[in-house]
């Protein structure tokens, strides 16, 4: 993945947006394809994918207006119709209405120790490498004048990222038996916000909250204020959204499946997923990645399995690309200073070859 920047220092949500439309309009639009050509092979038609997109985009007007004019303004810029920019936003939805994959996505990692320790992270996103040649790095700058700093897939609202308050956000996925087809606001729409509004803790968990979601994600955000909680993982799903906090020695451990005891009783990973697998392998080298710099962090994150590390995602170029995983991203958030550290490829790879800091 070739992971490209861009900075707007406009406070306007509709100039915002025209302005990334025009500028990435070839990314964006080849994003927009390659989405529009995956959903149909997966078994979702093109008519059920336009449905939802426009209902996922009424979800989020009705929610948050700002957003939803963002994205219009930003298909007006790139030429394409806005149902296809509310489809791309909305994938997690989409691909919510047929059973899970045997896969997850993503393996998230936050050291958040009570005290004036500013907390440690690192993530890695995994993701359909056919879907994902290009993302991008994104500096924005609110009505409230705070600074946003994000990775996103191009045409899409946010994912993981930090704020100039202090707060950073991880990403994952889940699968619960409550997700359904009526699209709700979509979840990387609810990461953005977060990462516009919330100072504290508390306040991305009652954002959070304020949504209706059709699909199940979690977002881990973390603090750099010395605030109990410090980091919360809030879990989402049509059925209810929980909180889990961090375990008495500062860990919080997120991949792909629900640790609420509630929640989890409606957990439709298959068994045949690596979540747990990755889970466990977290578990194991949590006390190695109290580390300052993320170098040594992500050398931890793999121990001493390495680049065969259950963390590390490679694509089987032998398998239809509807099967295929990579882990295209591995990032940290740096909240004391407003910074995501990041590298194409996984943590492995980052910790031999270093990384780009955002």
């Amino acid at each position: 993945m070739i992971i490209h920047t861009c900075v707007t220092d406009t406070q306007d949500p509709q100039r915002r947006g025209r302005q990334i439309g025009e500028r990435w309009a070839e990314e964006i639009g080849h994003t927009v394809s390659l989405y529009l050509d995956f959903f149909p092979r997966v078994g979702i038609d093109a008519q059920r994918v336009r449905a939802l997109g426009e209902a996922a985009l009424s979800a989020l007007e009705s929610w948050c207006p700002d957003m939803a004019s963002e994205v219009a303004a930003m298909a007006a810029g790139a030429r394409l119709p806005v149902w296809q920019l509310g489809s791309l936003n909305a994938r997690t939805e989409i691909l919510a209405t047929m059973p899970p994959s045997a896969e997850g996505e993503c393996s998230t990692a936050v050291h958040a120790p009570p005290g004036a320790r500013i907390p440690g992270t690192i993530q890695t996103w995994d993701w359909h490498d056919s879907l994902a040649p290009h993302g991008l790095m994104l500096q924005l700058t609110t009505r409230a004048d705070r600074v946003v700093k994000l990775f996103t897939e191009f045409g899409m609202l946010g994912k993981i990222g930090v704020n100039s308050a202090g707060l950073g956000l991880h990403f994952n996925i889940l699968h619960h038996e409550s997700d359904h087809d009526e699209a709700g606001v979509p979840v990387h729409a609810i990461a953005r916000r977060v990462l516009e509004e919330a100072t504290t803790v508390e306040e991305a968990i009652a954002l959070a909250r304020s949504a209706r979601v059709s699909a199940s994600t979690v977002l881990t955000v973390v603090s750099r204020r010395a605030s109990s909680p410090r980091a919360a993982s809030i879990e989402l799903s049509p059925a209810a959204t929980a909180v889990v906090v961090p375990r008495e020695d500062g860990w919080l451990l997120h991949t792909n499946h629900f640790l609420d005891r509630e929640l989890g009783k409606g957990e439709c990973m298959p068994e045949s997923s690596t979540t747990r697998l990755r889970f466990e392998h977290l578990q194991r080298v949590a006390s190695q990645m109290v580390c300052e710099d993320l170098i040594s962090r992500a050398g931890a994150m793999c121990g001493l399995d390495g680049d065969t590390a259950p963390v590390c995602f490679y694509p089987d170029m032998t398998q239809a690309d509807t099967e295929r995983w990579e882990t295209l991203l591995t990032v940290g958030i740096d909240a004391e200073h407003c910074a995501l550290e990041y590298a194409a490829g996984n943590p492995d790879a980052l910790a031999r070859n270093g990384f780009v800091r955002f």
